[in-house]
């Protein structure tokens, strides 16, 4: 058992709502940030008792919040707390104004796809480079009341499914899928049961590289020159006429 779920179970403070397993998931991505100065940000505070989890667990941080109920203001003691509105545009970048670039963004909001969409595309700039993005409660893209379906278009999870293209730009070799901001500023995103985390970092196009020196003969083909041209030719048409209709790919055996 880690410290967070040792707090969790051991509570007397301001009630704190989380499922059983993402005590190892934080853990896992946050203990390497225990005994630094950082900037965490949490969107929905609801009762206040995570930020009191946080502050325990981070000893040296400064710690920030963000609820749509006025009353969770008065919640505020080690934490400061903004009270607005994640699917306010205008909000979320005068947030970004009142407080300094984070170390870990926690989005526990209202669990909307379209809030949690909205608030990734304006507050991920304000995450620091090799800091994280942590959505929470993400299996709600699977639920009706809050929109959600399985492949349904409008839901975070199909929303961070797009974000792992991203990550691959720079391999892609079609018109529809060129690098963009995501593909240079993830370093990576790992998908857990109900939580997305996602890493800053500089992404700048890999090369290929090679060490060594080669100790193996070169391997035989029973085909001359020309036939292994002609055969990879015709491959390269078949397979780029099934890549068009989004086939599986044909192998010559």
């Amino acid at each position: 058992m880690n410290d967070l779920q040792k707090y969790f179970e051991n509570n007397k403070g301001n009630q704190i709502h989380k499922w059983s397993h993402y005590f190892d998931i934080y853990e896992k991505h946050f203990a390497k940030f225990r005994d630094q100065e950082i900037v965490l940000l949490e969107i929905g505070v609801q009762e206040g008792g995570s930020l009191q989890m946080w502050r325990n667990y981070f000893p040296n941080a400064k710690i920030y919040g963000v609820d749509i109920m006025p009353e969770c203001k008065t919640l505020e003691g080690d934490a400061k707390i903004f009270i607005g509105s994640q699917n306010d545009t205008t909000f979320l970048k005068t947030l970004c104004t009142k407080i300094p670039p984070v170390d870990i963004l926690i989005d526990d909001g209202s669990h909307n796809s379209s809030h949690q969409i909205l608030t990734f595309q304006e507050l991920f700039g304000l995450v620091k480079e090799g800091g994280l993005y942590v959505c929470e409660d993400t299996h709600t893209s699977y639920w009706l009341k809050y929109g959600g379906g399985h492949k349904r278009r409008s839901t975070f999870i199909e929303f961070m499914k797009k974000r792992i293209d991203d990550l691959h730009a720079y391999h892609a070799k079609q018109r529809s899928l060129k690098p963009n901001k995501y593909t240079q500023q993830i370093s990576s995103i790992t998908f857990h049961d109900s939580i997305v985390v996602v890493e800053k970092g500089s992404h700048e196009n890999p090369k290929s590289i090679w060490s060594g020196n080669a100790v193996l003969p070169p391997r035989k083909s029973k085909y001359s020159p020309r036939i292994k041209k002609i055969r990879h030719h015709i491959l390269y048409v078949i397979n780029y006429i099934l890549r068009a209709l989004k086939l599986p790919a044909f192998l010559w055996k």
